[in-house]
């Protein structure tokens, strides 16, 4: 019996997720929530009513519409717990739970997740107080800073600055002015390292 999924998401990743699924023959029907233009109605794939915001009542769509298994692809549901929510609830869920979910949604988590592991990475501190953080970056030894939002802030929250009069009005922009919002409430301050960018 072919199963009925549901992909979590809006963008591009989803699409292409929704979009691989439903060339398998063992999927019958892949529901895509909130969806796009594009996942609107593709053969087996369409976009479904439902919020992704309300765990219960997504959990209880899964169950009305026979979804086997609910694949998840942004960061912010499964930083919210979405994955805990519906699996507690029966449903079956591909991607990490919210604690795991925090090595992407926390830069502070992850920077500490990787001191704590021995995992090699740029010196750094973290901040709640903007004061705080300025005083950091003028005593810090560095040639170049990187600040960044801890939170999720949609890959934009990370600014590279080349003084530390720069990476001062960095922070103010992210804490004070609130840039990135609620993401912005905490920031992470580390060296900047040379080399190509991995992630």
């Amino acid at each position: 019996m072919a199963a009925r999924v549901l992909v979590i998401g809006s963008g591009g990743r989803e699409h292409t997720l929704a979009w691989k699924l439903a060339q398998s023959p063992q999927v019958k029907q892949v529901l895509v929530a909130p969806g796009n233009a594009g996942t609107a109605c593709a053969g087996k794939i369409s976009n479904a009513a439902v919020s992704v915001n309300d765990h219960s009542a997504l959990a209880q769509f899964c169950k009305d519409e026979k979804i086997e298994l609910v694949v998840v692809g942004p960061e912010a549901p499964l930083a919210a717990g979405i994955v805990g929510d519906l699996t507690s609830a029966g449903v079956r869920c591909f991607g990490p739970t919210a604690q795991a979910a925090q090595l992407e949604s926390s830069k502070k988590f992850a920077k500490e997740f990787m001191d704590r592991h021995e995992i090699p990475t740029a010196q750094w501190r973290a901040f709640t107080n903007p004061e705080d953080a300025c005083s950091f970056i003028t005593s810090a030894n560095f040639p170049a800073l990187v600040v960044k939002a801890s939170g999720l802030a949609a890959g934009k929250g990370v600014i590279v600055a080349k003084s530390q009069a720069e990476a001062c009005r960095a922070v103010q922009e992210i804490m004070q002015e609130k840039s990135f919002g609620a993401a912005g409430e905490t920031v992470v301050v580390e060296e900047f390292l040379e080399g190509e960018e991995v992630s």
